[in-house]
């Protein structure tokens, strides 16, 4: 079984020109028909999207037919975060606190596992780190020690993806080492040699991943090429494809 995954910080569909223009987002999306899509930075009833429900707005549109939503930060009006849209059920879903004493915004990590078939479920971990080496760090320690996570065997197929701000992959050999993962979107020989999706005009930064493990082995892996992803967001979205073994 073939698996496309792909993971997009949006910036809550407003662009590098400053415009919210979720239709670019869309676009984006359809473009790639990715099986699983896992976002970061959705608004929900916040003014500066239209008061729109993102999530909802682009899994419609896009032509998902589930996702969730996991909230972490409320604004005066709104509220943001991480969402999962999939083609395949959700079967249920739930959402990691991932904040520490060194977060200036709330920070989580959205669990969900998918049905891919009826013996065949897929753990999700889409997540969005914090800024300092410091606050990752404690943020990762936070996941590896929760339920959700430490709960499931090695070889279970599992994926941890997101924005994870780690511009000197140093949460590499914690998720390789430790963990028991693989890295997606990093060089299998050199940690140095990941993905640059951030500024999506000129791409210097990996913060986007994909790392996984289980019974999951990597048949590519490529970042969007599109042009109107190098305005649609600050971030370029990355898609991975697996076959589920």
């Amino acid at each position: 079984m073939r698996l496309k995954v792909l993971t997009y910080n949006i910036h809550r569909a407003i662009g590098v020109d400053r415009r919210f223009r979720p239709e670019r987002i869309i676009e984006i999306l359809r473009h790639h028909n990715a099986d699983l899509v896992l976002l970061q930075e959705v608004d929900e009833g916040a003014p500066r999207s239209r008061e729109l429900d993102l999530a909802k707005e682009l899994a419609a549109e896009s032509g998902y037919p589930h996702f969730a939503v996991g909230h972490n930060v409320s604004l005066k009006k709104g509220r943001y975060g991480n969402a999962t849209l999939s083609r395949f059920p959700i079967l249920r879903e739930r959402n990691i606190d991932l904040s520490v004493a060194e977060s200036w915004i709330r920070r989580g990590c959205q669990h969900t596992t998918i049905m891919l078939t009826e013996d065949k479920p897929l753990e999700v971990f889409n997540l969005h780190l914090g800024l300092s080496a410091r606050e990752r760090q404690k943020q990762v320690d936070l996941l590896t020690r929760s339920s959700e996570l430490s709960g499931l065997d090695g070889s279970m197929p599992t994926l941890v993806g997101g924005d994870f701000n780690d511009w000197r992959s140093l949460l590499w050999p914690v998720f390789t080492n430790g963990l028991g993962f693989q890295s997606a979107t990093d060089s299998r020989t050199s940690r140095r040699r990941a993905i640059a999706t951030y500024p999506s005009f000129s791409p210097q930064g990996p913060l986007d991943r994909i790392y996984f493990r289980g019974t999951l082995r990597l048949a590519g892996i490529h970042r969007c090429r599109l042009q109107v992803a190098r305005l649609a967001s600050d971030h370029l979205p990355v898609m991975a494809e697996f076959d589920l073994v």
